[in-house]
């Protein structure tokens, strides 16, 4: 009887065991990320162009500014490709009409997943295994965590942040350091 017991003690603590480590698991890997898309859908952001304050004595009225000074212009952009899970879209850098640049991710279509983020990096885009997990070792900036896997987004690249030092981009899963897919930044 009481080694009966203890094989039940045991055969217990066997299974709260196997369940701690399996809720731990589904927690830590979150994979229900990878079956709830969210998609995102916003327009290019509208900055107000620069306008010069009459002085004294000037008149105000003058040819004001160019409408290239007020289009937001793409500098540069870049075809993602797929790493980890398959990832499409495209990334640009767009210079708004107050001088400021965004990030504008367009038709982007890649997987969920826990503690994805949107990086800058230094790194060469590779194709295959030999380019999923450089974007963080060397120079780069985490612009935001990703906003939905689908869809149109902006992310405002930091004032002082040179993004020619800076030419491709990640889709970062922080949590497991890999990348979901990349886009190299080619000037336009």
């Amino acid at each position: 009887m009481v080694e009966k017991n203890r094989k039940r003690k045991r055969w217990a603590g066997l299974v709260t065991a196997a369940a701690v480590v399996a809720t731990a698991g589904l927690v830590w890997f979150e994979p229900w990320a990878l079956l709830a898309d969210k998609t995102v859908h916003e327009a290019l952001p509208a900055a107000n162009a620069p306008t010069a304050t009459p002085s004294a004595g000037t008149p105000a009225r003058g040819p004001g500014p160019s409408p290239s000074s007020i289009v937001p212009v793409t500098v540069a952009q870049g075809t993602f490709i797929s790493h980890e899970h398959t990832t499409t879209g495209t990334a640009k850098v767009v210079r708004l009409a107050d001088g400021t640049h965004t990030l504008r991710l367009e038709g982007l279509d890649t997987s969920n997943g826990p503690d994805l983020h949107v990086l800058l990096s230094d790194a060469p885009v590779e194709e295959g295994p030999a380019g999923w997990r450089v974007f963080d070792e060397g120079k780069h900036v985490d612009l935001a965590e990703l906003k939905g896997n689908r869809g149109d987004q902006n992310y405002p690249l930091p004032a002082g942040i040179d993004w020619t030092k800076h030419p491709s981009v990640s889709i970062w899963c922080d949590r497991f350091d890999v990348s979901f897919g990349a886009a190299a930044l080619a000037r336009v």
